[in-house]
């Protein structure tokens, strides 16, 4: 890492980065804000908006349950729980005439009042508190690889299933004419979504974790006239406000993932007449 940090100090030689942390973070959002941008194309035209929201609130359980066992590491049982929750979420959406937003309420809520009945008992909830705003800064070193590896996974699982993604999210009985198992294909995906969510949770934070996944993506259909676009509009925006955001909240003394956010959603408001157009 000390080769990286070198070349961030020759190509970067910008006053917020005379710190690591801030290196840390840089690089954390290089890695992490690509994928939401992705995966949230998918999310917004499967009319799944909320299924972050529901996956966030999860990560409180796993952590639970992490605690419960006596893991020190919270990242896998948070990971796995995040993925078995998915999974649920998916089948009882496919095997229900309930509407999908209602079925990702009902698992919302559930999961978020129980993470909360099993870490609050004794008034130990404030040590995981945290994990509802996040802080990008608390990324080490020995999370970037994680992160980077994090990239990987879902971009080539992404290759793989990107056609029959699109075709099952435009026309899921068209997709099943030309023989896309699209219950498979949503299983993945959801996947997909679950293990973005739990990896980068502890430094987004539950309570903005679903924006980070839509906004980019709503603004950029605002502007978008196909798919392609869409896709690459998502991750500029989301890539660009990422980091445009780290270094707002620097000289601010402000939230990261809060000033990404709300960048997020100020270039959404201002691509919406576009929309229109």
């Amino acid at each position: 890492m000390s080769t990286i940090y070198a070349i961030m100090d020759i190509i970067l030689p910008f006053p917020f980065l005379r710190f690591t942390f801030m290196k840390n973070a840089l690089l954390a959002i290089l890695l992490v804000t690509p994928l939401f941008g992705m995966l949230g194309t998918m999310a917004v035209d499967n009319k799944m908006a909320f299924f972050s929201d529901a996956l966030g609130h999860s990560a409180l359980t796993g952590v639970a349950i992490g605690v419960i066992l006596g893991m020190e590491n919270q990242m896998i049982p948070m990971l796995i729980f995040g993925i078995l929750w998915a999974i649920l979420i998916t089948f009882v959406k496919q095997h229900s005439r309930m509407s999908a937003d209602t079925i990702i309420s009902v698992f919302s809520s559930t999961s978020i009042a129980l993470g909360l009945v099993i870490l609050s008992r004794g008034g130990a909830f404030a040590r995981y508190s945290s994990l509802l705003v996040g802080d990008v800064l608390a990324v080490t070193q020995s999370d970037l690889p994680v992160l980077f590896l994090t990239l990987l996974v879902v971009l080539a699982v992404w290759c793989f299933l990107f056609n029959s993604l699109l075709l099952t999210s435009v026309n899921a009985s068209l997709a099943r004419s030309r023989g896309i198992h699209t219950k498979r294909t949503e299983y993945l995906f959801t996947s997909l979504v679950a293990i973005c969510v739990m990896v980068s949770i502890r430094w987004v934070g539950v309570m903005l974790i679903n924006s980070l996944l839509i906004l980019p993506a709503a603004a950029s259909r605002n502007l978008a006239r196909n798919a392609k676009a869409y896709f690459l509009l998502a991750i500029l925006i989301a890539l660009v406000c990422g980091i445009a955001g780290l270094i707002a909240s620097y000289y601010l003394n402000t939230s990261a993932g809060a000033a990404i956010v709300l960048l997020c959603a100020l270039v959404y408001f201002a691509t919406l007449p576009f929309r229109r157009k």
